[in-house]
């Protein structure tokens, strides 16, 4: 049994991944209590059956990592800008989900930087993506990856933040076939969050 796992578990741990994000988002009263307990088992089940890389010396993790995550909060924000331009509703739907998700205590905050941040990293880019470079090519393999990370969103409404995932996914997926670094994906992702929700807002 335990043999047959380790080589399907993206069979049943990609669609556990998606449908444990659609019910976190889709209910917002237990969204961090949900979203967190989902982010815990499935990291521990990565940690269990997969290998996290780190091939950067520490100031070249912090260097890539700030570089990235400025530059994929200026990709999000341009996006929402442009998308602002159109009937598209973006305002609104990012609106919405802020108000009723976004972190508002010290200890969303941490639980970001501590749990969540480094949970969806490690699962996503460190244990899918690298499973699924076995039966594609890497590119495909980020495609795919960041597709299936935004699916959660997408399914709870939550379009706009699918779109925003897609887009993170894409970045960081390519920053850890680049450099091989965790540490630096996981700066990326928190610098990127600091910036969107306490540096430079979305103006919504």
């Amino acid at each position: 049994m335990i043999h047959f796992f380790k080589r399907c578990n993206l069979l049943f741990l990609v669609p556990l991944a998606v449908i444990l994000n659609y019910f976190a988002f889709e209910n917002e009263t237990i969204f961090w209590y949900m979203y967190t307990f989902g982010i815990l088992v499935l990291t521990s089940i990565a940690l269990a059956f997969g290998q996290v890389k780190e091939e950067l010396r520490t100031w070249q993790s912090l260097l890539y990592g700030i570089g990235f995550g400025v530059l994929l909060y200026s990709v999000i924000a341009a996006g929402f800008h442009l998308l602002s331009l159109f009937p598209t509703g973006v305002a609104a739907n990012v609106s919405g989900i802020l108000n009723a998700l976004a972190p508002d205590s010290i200890w969303h905050y941490l639980l970001l930087v501590f749990i969540i941040v480094p949970g969806e990293e490690i699962f996503w880019r460190g244990f899918v993506q690298q499973k699924m470079k076995k039966h594609v090519s890497p590119f495909v393999a980020i495609v795919l990856t960041s597709l299936l990370f935004g699916a959660g969103l997408a399914f709870s409404g939550f379009w706009s933040g699918a779109l925003a995932g897609i887009a993170a996914g894409l970045l960081f997926g390519a920053l850890y076939e680049w450099k091989r670094s965790m540490p630096a994906l996981i700066i990326a992702h928190i610098v990127m969050l600091i910036f969107l929700f306490l540096v430079i807002p979305l103006p919504v």
